[in-house]
């Protein structure tokens, strides 16, 4: 191991992508209620579409265009724009509410849970999502997710990437900023959560936005570690 990373105590994980399958997992539920609705819709299209809101969504609250207003609700939003885009009239309000929490059963990559689990060994292993947190918790508890501590945006008010969020996560796990380290897929998460004094570890998720649309996958030398997956985390992390 890395002596440099001799400190660390705990990890904290991006979710939507770095743990979870977002796009497969809302692809499979669009297809699964087209089909028992009887309407037409490209499920692949209709998930990025609902993804694509995500950040501008988040940009309104941290403008002070929205007050605080947590995942759950902001994915209803998109969740009713897109669906009026994409012509789908058929819905009851049960049924979009039913759909709106698919996010809380995203699916985990296939290392996820069994690499989670060994981190687990020797660290404290947290979410750090701009996720609810009862949409953390319910996707922990349907995908089989070991955290020891669901920490979310919604705690400190403050969606990734502000400071309160990393340094937040640090402050209630009792931790200096480089006890603790960031595991993402997503390199500008990496990069701000660096920037408060965090260690931080690149998991590689090819198929995150499907085949053949994967983003950036380099290793970079500014991150501590750049790994596979959660395996390989493990194992320059020496667990």
């Amino acid at each position: 191991m890395n002596p440099a990373l001799a400190g660390v105590k705990a990890l904290t994980f991006d979710v939507f992508g770095t743990v979870v399958d977002w796009r497969g997992s809302i692809v499979r539920e669009i297809r699964t209620l087209a089909k028992a609705k009887g309407f037409r819709v490209n499920p692949a299209k209709f998930a990025d579409a609902w993804r694509a809101g995500y950040r501008p969504a988040m940009d309104r609250v941290g403008r002070g265009e929205l007050p605080w207003t947590k995942i759950d609700d902001l994915h209803r939003m998109i969740l009713d724009d897109i669906l009026a885009k994409f012509k789908i009239t058929t819905l009851s309000e049960e049924e979009k509410f039913e759909l709106n929490r698919a996010w809380h059963r995203l699916k985990p990559w296939s290392d996820s849970v069994r690499g989670l689990k060994r981190l687990k060994k020797k660290f404290t292993i947290a979410t750090l999502s701009n996720g609810n947190v009862a949409l953390l918790n319910n996707m922990a508890k349907h995908a089989g997710l070991p955290w020891d501590l669901i920490l979310s945006a919604e705690v400190f008010h403050h969606y990734k990437p502000d400071p309160e969020a990393y340094l937040g996560a640090a402050d209630i796990l009792g931790l200096k900023p480089d006890e603790v380290m960031m595991v993402a897929a997503h390199k500008d998460d990496l990069r701000h959560a660096a920037k408060q004094g965090l260690k931080t570890a690149l998991v590689l998720r090819p198929l995150e936005y499907g085949k053949g649309k994967h983003p950036d996958l380099s290793a970079e030398p500014a991150f501590d570690i750049n790994a596979s997956d959660f395996e390989d985390v493990a194992a320059q992390l020496g667990v």
